[in-house]
């Protein structure tokens, strides 16, 4: 019970940022963070889903090596397609699944399991939302309900910001979001302390 409070939590942290924020980069950037901050895992990526390639491009990372983000074109019929087609996937061994289109890399990375959920808004894929762990985990249908719950929220607000700005795709969102970075000389969140998980010790107290 207290962890589900933890996540709940979270959630709300998360959504109030997000919905103070028009900017697509920091709305990726708190995503990631929060599900690694939530899960206390090694890392989380957010992909945008480039249809004419049929890749997965990155938008944001936290916790995860240039090295690895840098290994090679995600294609989306090789990594993990079926959590892109049928719903979240869980990987629970990296180097012993077809699914992992670099499990060397990932193996390098120290890398055990991973979580993919799809990121769909108003019934179309726009991307993908992954969860890497450096310990073999098994994902709990809570884990995999977060991470579905915040994909979404970030879905919608990227949505969002794709028409404000009058871009036609996520990948044109994407596209925006590199030429912001190219300003900058850091990548963080504007939200300092966002997301902070509630202790479990002050759940009981409270």
């Amino acid at each position: 019970m207290q962890k589900r409070m933890i996540n709940y939590e979270t959630l709300l942290q998360v959504t109030k940022a997000i919905s103070h924020s028009k900017d697509p980069e920091e709305v990726a950037l708190i995503t990631v963070e929060s599900v690694k901050t939530a899960l206390d895992v090694k890392g989380c990526s957010l992909f945008l889903f480039d249809r004419k390639n049929e890749e997965l491009e990155v938008a944001a990372s936290f916790g995860l090596s240039d090295e690895y983000l840098n290994k090679g074109p995600v294609s989306a019929l090789k990594s993990i397609a079926q959590s892109l087609s049928e719903g979240p996937v869980a990987i629970f061994d990296v180097m012993d699944d077809p699914r992992i289109q670099y499990p060397e890399a990932a193996q390098k990375e120290g890398i055990a399991s991973l979580l993919s959920v799809p990121i769909i808004v108003h019934g179309n894929l726009i991307g993908a939302l992954r969860v890497y762990t450096a310990q073999p985990w098994e994902f709990t249908l809570e884990d995999v309900n977060i991470v579905q719950a915040l994909a979404q929220i970030a879905g919608m607000a990227i949505s969002m910001a794709r028409y404000s700005k009058g871009l036609k795709s996520s990948i044109d969102v994407l596209k925006s979001m590199r030429e912001a970075q190219a300003h900058r000389k850091t990548r963080r969140t504007p939200y300092e302390g966002v997301p902070v998980s509630v202790d479990a010790k002050e759940v009981v107290r409270h």
